[in-house]
């Protein structure tokens, strides 16, 4: 049995971040996705490992609310953003998380995500528009760092948080999937360690 299997009861844990056109999402446009996936090290220490990252072609009759692309700092119609489609993207996503979920000896891939009810939405509205039939994730537990943090570090922003936990955070740089989704990662894997490093896990045999 793998350790990743053993830590999270079959559970191969993915950080997933979206950029998106607005808050609804079964109306408004995906526009960036990242994942970041992870490991252990061979002292058992949870860390970062692939990266993925696309930028994602509005859907047919997407919403686009201006103030959320003020906020990102995205241009959807920007000829060297090389967006793919929602289809290509996400298969080609799917395919290579399946991959390393089933190099892991998991069942099943679960979201990791900073409020990841909003990451999660977006992500299962595309995945319904593609009509995709192998999904790795699950359809409804996820991994909320916001959550995590507020328990670890008492605080549940993602800016803050990471500042607790001494990881490096360029606001400047916020607002990019990849980026935030690399620094969800790295906040989820303090969190794991410092765990483990009190005790907290294992529990036992």
């Amino acid at each position: 049995m793998t350790m990743m299997k053993r830590r999270f009861r079959g559970f191969f844990p993915v950080i997933i971040d979206v950029e998106t056109a607005g808050f609804n999402a079964k109306t408004d446009a995906l526009l960036e996705i990242a994942a970041v996936t992870l490991k252990f090290d061979d002292l058992g220490n949870l860390k970062t490992d692939k990266e993925f990252q696309y930028n994602i072609l509005p859907f047919e009759g997407a919403n686009i609310e201006q103030s959320a692309l003020d906020f990102t700092g995205i241009d959807p119609t920007h000829p060297l953003r090389n967006a793919q489609s929602e289809n290509f993207a996400l298969k080609e996503l799917f395919t290579s998380i399946r991959t390393l979920q089933k190099d892991a000896d998991c069942q099943r891939s679960v979201l990791v995500g900073h409020n990841a009810g909003f990451d999660m939405a977006f992500l299962f509205s595309a995945s319904d528009r593609i009509k995709a039939k192998r999904n790795p994730f699950h359809p409804f537990t996820s991994f909320d760092t916001a959550t995590l943090s507020g328990l670890a570090l008492g605080h549940t922003v993602l800016a803050r948080s990471c500042e607790l936990a001494k990881v490096d955070f360029n606001g400047e740089e916020a607002h990019s999937a990849l980026y935030d989704a690399k620094k969800t990662a790295e906040l989820f894997c303090f969190i794991v360690n410092r765990w483990k490093k009190l005790g907290g896990w294992p529990l036992g045999d």
